[in-house]
C-alpha cells in the first residue's frame, strides 16, 4: 500500500470517527501498517476496496477505530511534567484536599495504555510526597479502550526500556526482575485501578483532584469532541483541581472552565464554569 493512498484514505476516514488528520501525520506509518494487515485478512486488494467494504459493513468501523489507537507509553514520560507535579502542583492539591477533610487525593489517567503513566504518578507520590502528606493516600483511576493494554497494565510487568526514564533508586526499590521483564511490587500497584472504556463515551465518576489527559484527546480528536470531553472532565473535577495535557498540546481557544496554572507548562486549573 502506497503512503499517498493510505494518507488519502485516512483523511477520508478519520473525521467520520471524530478524529483529526493532523494528529496522525507523524504516526501514520504505524496506522498504515495495521490497515495493510487488515486488508490482507479481508483479502482486499487496496484501500479503495476497503473504503467500499466499510460503507457496506458498519461493524468494520470499530475494527478501523482500533487500528487507529496509538499506544506509545513509558514510565516518567516527559520528565519535566512529573517534576512540575512534584514541586508545584501536587503539594497545592494535597493542601486543598486536607483543608476539605479528605483522606485521599484522587487522580485520573485518561488513555492510560499499559499503565506506565498511572504507575509513574503512584511512584512519584510514594517516593517524594507521601512522607510529607501523611494524612493522604493517593488513588489513581485509569481508563483505556484497548483490552490488551489494560491486561498488561494490571500485570504491571515491563521491558527494561520502559523504565529508562525513572530515577535509578526508584527502579531498584519498586521493581523486581522476573524472567526477561521487571514487575512492579504489589505495594506500588495498590491504589491504582484500571477500567475499560472509551473516553469519547464514558469516564469514571470522580470527583478528581488531578486529571492527566496527555497525548490523546487534544492530539487525535476533532475540536468539537475535545470540547465535549473537556465538559465531562470539568464536571468530574474538584474546584481548583489540575488538568495536565501533553507538552505539545493545548486546550481549544476560548475554552471555558480552565485557566493556565501559573508558571507550570501544559497544566490548567479548573475554575467555575459550565
Amino acid at each position: 500500500m502506497k503512503n499517498t493512498e493510505c494518507v488519502a484514505f485516512l483523511q477520508w476516514a478519520l473525521p467520520q470517527r471524530d478524529m483529526r488528520w493532523p494528529g496522525f501525520r507523524k504516526v501514520r506509518r504505524q496506522v498504515c501498517r495495521r490497515i495493510g494487515r487488515r486488508l490482507c485478512e479481508l483479502g482486499l486488494p487496496d484501500v479503495a476496496a476497503y473504503r467500499a467494504y466499510l460503507e457496506q459493513n458498519t461493524a468494520e468501523w470499530h475494527v478501523l477505530d482500533s487500528a487507529c489507537r496509538i499506544t506509545i507509553s513509558r514510565f516518567y514520560r516527559d520528565r519535566n511534567v512529573f517534576e512540575s507535579l512534584q514541586n508545584a502542583v501536587l503539594p497545592v492539591l494535597a493542601r486543598a484536599a486536607i483543608e476539605r477533610g479528605a483522606s485521599e487525593l484522587s487522580c485520573l489517567s485518561v488513555g492510560c495504555a499499559s499503565g506506565e503513566e498511572a504507575y509513574s504518578l503512584k511512584l512519584l507520590w510514594e517516593f517524594q510526597l507521601a512522607r510529607v502528606h501523611t494524612a493522604l493516600e493517593l488513588r489513581v483511576s485509569a481508563i483505556d479502550s484497548h483490552p490488551k493494554m489494560l491486561e498488561r497494565a494490571r500485570r504491571g510487568c515491563y521491558q527494561a526500556g520502559s523504565l529508562e526514564d525513572l530515577p535509578e533508586a526508584w527502579r531498584r526499590s519498586a521493581f523486581e526482575p522476573s524472567d526477561s521483564v521487571y514487575c512492579l511490587r504489589r505495594q506500588f500497584r495498590n491504589g491504582v485501578c484500571f477500567t475499560h472504556g472509551d473516553v469519547r463515551h464514558t469516564l469514571p465518576a470522580g470527583p478528581f483532584d488531578l486529571v492527566l489527559c496527555r497525548n490523546l484527546v487534544f492530539t487525535y480528536f476533532v475540536e468539537s469532541l475535545q470540547r465535549k470531553i473537556l465538559g465531562h472532565l470539568h464536571a468530574r473535577m474538584h474546584e481548583a483541581a489540575a488538568l495536565v495535557v501533553g507538552i505539545h498540546e493545548s486546550l481549544p481557544e476560548h475554552c471555558i472552565g480552565f485557566r493556565p496554572w501559573d508558571a507550570v507548562r501544559c497544566t490548567y486549573r479548573r475554575i467555575q464554569g459550565p
